[in-house]
């Protein structure tokens, strides 16, 4: 009777454990948590990499070759149009030296001649021998070719030292600013050799000039976000150089052709940046400006995180729970996204309880920091 007893409390128990691990094996293991969608403001950004630069910027160029005799301003210096910046000092070119010489003789020979003529005609004029007309005749040629001798003679004093007596400071050997603004560079030395821009050749860079009260953002845009901006869009500006600080820019300007880089098609733009006294921004810092491509406010809106995509036709999906870790697959219409969140449109309501599908485990967790 004992043993009877013994062996049935036994086999009651393993019942018991083979029923527990029963009910126990019919559980799913993982215990899904649940998110719910909510109302925000979403709002969809590009970011466009660049530089500030200056809007109005010259580059100052000599009228005459020649060598650099002094520089009279520094870099970061303001001026005006019409401050001197250098004087140049002119080594004249043996050919046009010598064809200016030779351009004097001539003139003067005509002079002479002119001259000779023009006495005699006058003396005969005077004596009645001569006509008005005659006298007058004579009289012009002498007076011209008077000013030819002055202007060859002045030619000369150009060739020969890059001005003539009388032009003062209108000489091409003082340049000069163009612009008003801020002195950003002189890559000229005193001593330097400098060449005039002419047809052929760019000529000599003696200085450049900015306005630094206006600038502007330059950078590029990629060709899948290109056409959803437009002239007048808002940006802001974010400086490498100054933290926490951003500029508010209008764009103002779109590529018609883009151009390849590392790959990609990128789009130049522009935008006109609005400054403030609180920084000094300089010409050339590196710059970052987020571009709004669409904008909802209050829109009822997910997590991106819980959605799901059919692996058939690939459109996307939540799982909405009905019971106690009971789920069911909901199709959604979705509208714009900001990256975290994204709007929906259609098939879930505020008070759903989505799935959170792909949330990290604690293992997960500790492989991720391994």
């Amino acid at each position: 009777m004992k043993k009877t007893l013994i062996f049935g409390g036994i086999g009651v128990a393993l019942i018991a454990v083979l029923l527990w691990f029963g009910a126990k094996n019919s559980k799913n293991p993982i215990q899904y948590e649940t998110g719910k969608a909510s109302i925000e403001n979403i709002v969809k950004k590009t970011v466009a990499t660049g530089k500030v630069i200056p809007l109005e910027e010259a580059q100052i160029k000599p009228k005459v070759s020649g060598i650099i005799d002094k520089i009279y301003v520094e870099e970061g210096a303001i001026v005006k149009v019409g401050d001197l910046i250098a004087t140049i000092r002119v080594v004249p070119n043996v050919g046009s030296l010598n064809s200016a010489q030779g351009n004097v003789k001539n003139a003067q020979l005509r002079f002479d001649n002119s001259k000779t003529n023009y006495d005699r005609v006058k003396g005969l004029y005077e004596k009645g021998v001569k006509s008005r007309s005659e006298f007058e005749s004579a009289e012009l040629s002498f007076n011209s070719s008077q000013l030819d001798l002055n202007n060859a003679k002045t030619n000369l004093q150009i060739i020969r030292k890059g001005s003539a007596a009388g032009m003062g400071k209108t000489a091409n050997t003082y340049v000069k600013a163009e612009i008003s603004g801020t002195i950003l560079e002189i890559p000229v030395r005193k001593g330097n050799q400098v060449i005039e821009s002419n047809t052929f050749n760019a000529g000599t860079t003696i200085a450049t000039i900015a306005d630094m009260t206006k600038m502007i953002f330059e950078g590029q845009v990629d060709e899948a976000e290109v056409g959803k901006i437009k002239n007048g869009t808002v940006l802001e500006v974010t400086l490498g150089a100054i933290e926490k600080k951003k500029y508010p820019a209008k764009l103002n300007f779109i590529a018609p052709k883009g151009n390849e880089v590392n790959g990609a098609v990128q789009f130049k733009i522009k935008g006109d940046v609005t400054l403030d006294d609180e920084f000094f921004v300089r010409a050339g810092y590196s710059a970052n400006a987020d571009i709004i491509l669409e904008k909802k406010d209050s829109v009822l809106s997910i997590k991106e995180a819980l959605l799901q995509f059919d692996k058939k036709t690939d459109k996307p999906f939540v799982e909405v729970e009905i019971g106690d870790q009971e789920f069911e697959k909901r199709d959604v219409e979705l509208g714009v996204s900001d990256g975290i969140n994204v709007e929906v449109i259609s098939g879930i309501t505020l008070e759903d309880e989505i799935k959170i599908w792909n949330k990290t485990t604690k293992k997960d967790e500790e492989v991720d920091d391994n």
